[in-house]
C-alpha cells in the first residue's frame, strides 16, 4: 500500500532520503500553461537543499531548447541538461543504439520538437511538419514517390496527423526489408488545461493494428529513457525518486528502474485509481494531492 504523505514530518522524512529527484512535467508542474500552485517555491526548496532536479517528460512535441523556454515563461529555473524528454531520447537512441547509418532516414509522424532532436543528432528525416504531408488530399499509392533511403519510421504525438503520413509510415514498415517501427511514448491521453484529448499512443495505434506487431517504445516507462538520463548523470537510485501523475508510465518507469516512486493526483491518476475494489495493480510508494504540499517543509 502506498504512503499517504500529509504532516509536514512525512514531507521532511522525503526529502532526507532522496539526493535526486525526477519530475515529469504535464499534469506535475502545470496543466497545459498553468502551473500548479506552489511548484516554484518547491523546486527553490529542492536546489536549497543540494538536490539534483531533472525532468522527465514523455511530450515529445518540444524539444529540450523549446522545453527550457516554457520553464523560463513559467519563471522556474532549468537548464537544458537537466530536461530529458522522449523526443530527445528518440534520437539517441537513432543514433547510438541503432547507429542509423548517414546515409539512411526516419519517416516522421510527429511535430517540429522531434525535428528538431533529431537534426541536433545528425539524423536526416522526411515527414513530419513537410508540407506536402500534412494536407487533406485524398492518397493512392500512384501519386506516392517513396524515399528508397527510410530505413525506420518514428512515430510521437502528432496533432496533424492524417491518412497520408500513416499511408507513407504503413508503406515503410511493409516494403522496406528492416525498417524500424519506432514511437517515442505510448501515451494513451494527453493533458491539456482544458482537458484530455487522445496521446501518442492513439497517434500510433492505426500503424500498430494495420501491422499487426507493436512498436520499440523509448518514453517511459521504457528503460530506454532512464539509459539516457543515465548516460549524462550519475546518480544513486536507491537515493532517487520519480514524481508523476500516470501510474502506467511514470510510476512504472520509476519501479522499473528501481527508483522511489511519488504519485501526484493533479493530472491523470485519480483518486479511485489507487484506492477501493478496482485499484490499479501498479503501486506507488508515496501519494500525495500535489507536489504543492512540499511548500509546508519550508513553512
Amino acid at each position: 500500500m502506498a504512503a499517504r504523505l500529509s504532516a509536514r514530518t512525512d514531507y521532511e522524512s522525503l526529502l532526507d532520503k532522496y539526493d535526486t529527484w525526477l519530475f515529469d512535467c504535464d499534469g506535475v508542474l502545470w496543466q497545459g500553461d498553468r502551473l500548479v500552485d506552489g511548484v516554484p517555491e518547491v523546486l527553490s526548496l529542492l536546489r536549497a537543499r543540494k538536490k539534483s532536479v531533472m525532468f522527465v517528460t514523455n511530450n515529445a512535441t518540444k524539444s529540450r531548447k523549446n522545453y527550457k523556454k516554457k520553464f523560463d515563461s513559467l519563471g522556474l529555473q532549468a537548464h537544458v541538461d537537466e530536461i530529458f524528454g522522449s523526443a530527445f531520447a528518440s534520437a539517441v537512441y537513432i543514433s547510438s543504439v541503432m547507429q542509423l547509418p548517414k546515409d539512411k532516414k526516419v519517416y516522421v509522424i510527429g511535430m517540429t520538437g522531434m525535428e528538431e532532436e533529431l537534426r541536433d543528432e545528425g539524423i536526416s528525416f522526411i515527414g513530419g511538419t513537410d508540407p506536402a504531408d500534412n494536407t487533406l488530399e485524398s492518397f493512392t499509392l500512384a501519386n506516392f514517390k517513396p524515399d528508397p533511403d527510410v530505413a525506420a519510421v518514428l512515430c510521437g504525438l502528432d496533432t496533424s496527423v492524417n491518412y497520408t503520413k500513416l499511408s507513407k509510415a504503413f508503406y515503410y514498415l511493409t516494403r522496406h526489408p528492416g525498417c524500424a517501427f519506432l514511437v517515442s511514448n505510448e501515451d494513451s491521453t494527453y493533458p491539456t488545461a482544458e482537458g484530455l484529448l487522445p496521446g501518442a499512443g492513439a497517434i500510433s495505434a492505426p500503424l500498430r493494428y494495420a501491422l499487426g506487431r507493436d512498436p520499440i517504445s523509448i518514453g517511459k516507462p521504457a528503460g530506454t529513457m532512464l539509459d539516457c538520463i543515465k548516460a549524462k548523470h550519475n546518480f544513486d537510485p536507491a537515493r532517487t525518486i520519480m514524481v508523476g501523475d500516470r501510474l502506467n508510465t511514470d510510476i512504472e518507469f520509476g519501479k522499473a528502474g528501481g527508483l522511489a516512486t511519488l504519485l501526484v493526483l493533479t493530472g491523470i491518476t485519480q483518486e479511485s485509481e489507487i484506492t477501493g475494489p478496482n485499484a490499479s495493480r501498479t503501486v506507488p510508494d508515496y501519494v500525495t494531492n500535489s507536489i504543492g504540499d512540499l511548500r509546508v517543509v519550508a513553512a
